[in-house]
């Protein structure tokens, strides 16, 4: 095996002990995760939640000897003075549990799990659970964790599950996540949405990043002028590539102005065509309303998550 090999093998293992450890965790926000370390003067962890949920320094003999051992293999650990902390976080999405990128998630290369999250598996699996067709080939645009990826090769195992990013790290931690959940059809591909990538599907899902992020990180940074841009090009990638009845479920979230909708406006003219079929909802209207007072944000009124919906009518 390859250094990175046994690396992503330790990952994996640390995973199953803290499945079989019972180990839950669901992430909230960042503003949340805040203002819980607030309550605390000096945040020092005492269960394993704590290591690896609310990623707070630890001392070494809280943990086994076997989970000091796996992160230290999967290089995973890093030393704050006398104590530790964990780099990889881990989340529970039902019976799945996720490996991420730790809080604070400053890295450009960070890997994202939070409410979004959770809200876009919802998302797929209403959609799934209303269609009785065969799905024989998928994809995850921009997989991240592998949320979208996983929660589609769970519910269809008979399906060709593609996830695909531009972050290897992203790709590192889908493949531990797949393999951790006992999926076997999920496979990972380097790819800039779906250039890298050939075929039709018959699902496309999508989780992309819609934020402003003045330091671009690809986890958070969605391009264009609110952050709109990378969603705009998801859409018009994605079309031509569904098969025949194949849906593309987008999840993103949309930076209102002045009571208008910049996202619907920039796609509704790339679905007014009678070959394709869409539905478009608010999930909620309004998230993260923190970002409103950074620059860029200043015509903002309120940051919606959405959900579209296209299907390949002819």
């Amino acid at each position: 095996m390859s250094a990175q090999q046994l690396a992503d093998r330790a990952l994996l293992n640390l995973g199953r002990g803290l499945k079989e450890s019972g180990y839950r965790f669901i992430t909230p926000t960042p503003l949340t995760h805040e203002r819980v370390y607030r309550r605390l003067a000096t945040p020092l962890a005492m269960t394993l939640r704590d290591v690896f949920g609310w990623s707070m320094p630890f001392d070494h003999d809280l943990l086994p000897e076997a989970f000091r051992e796996e992160l230290q293999q999967a290089d995973v650990i890093e030393k704050h003075d006398a104590l530790w902390r964990s780099t990889v976080r881990w989340s529970s999405l039902d019976d799945l549990l996720f490996a991420h990128s730790p809080y604070p998630t400053v890295q450009a290369d960070a890997v994202f799990f939070g409410p979004d999250s959770y809200r876009f598996a919802q998302v797929i699996e209403a959609h799934l659970q209303q269609r009785f067709e065969p799905l024989k080939r998928a994809v995850d645009i921009g997989c991240g964790a592998g949320v979208g990826a996983l929660v589609v090769a769970r519910a269809r195992h008979d399906a060709q599950v593609l996830a695909v990013d531009i972050n290897p790290r992203a790709l590192r931690l889908t493949a531990v996540n797949a393999e951790l959940a006992g999926l076997n059809n999920v496979s990972v591909y380097h790819s800039d949405v779906l250039a890298s990538v050939e075929g039709q599907f018959d699902l496309i899902v999508a989780n992309p990043p819609y934020m402003n992020d003045d330091r671009q990180r690809a986890y958070r940074h969605g391009g264009g002028a609110l952050g709109e841009q990378l969603s705009v090009r998801i859409v018009s990638e994605s079309l031509a590539r569904l098969a025949l009845g194949g849906s593309l479920l987008l999840y993103t979230g949309v930076a209102m102005v002045a009571g208008g909708d910049p996202f619907l406006d920039a796609v509704k003219p790339l679905l007014g065509r009678d070959a394709y079929g869409w539905t478009y909802r608010e999930l909620d209207p309004d998230v993260f309303g923190e970002e409103l007072e950074k620059p860029g944000y200043e015509r903002v009124e309120r940051i919606a998550v959405v959900a579209l919906t296209v299907t390949r009518l002819r």
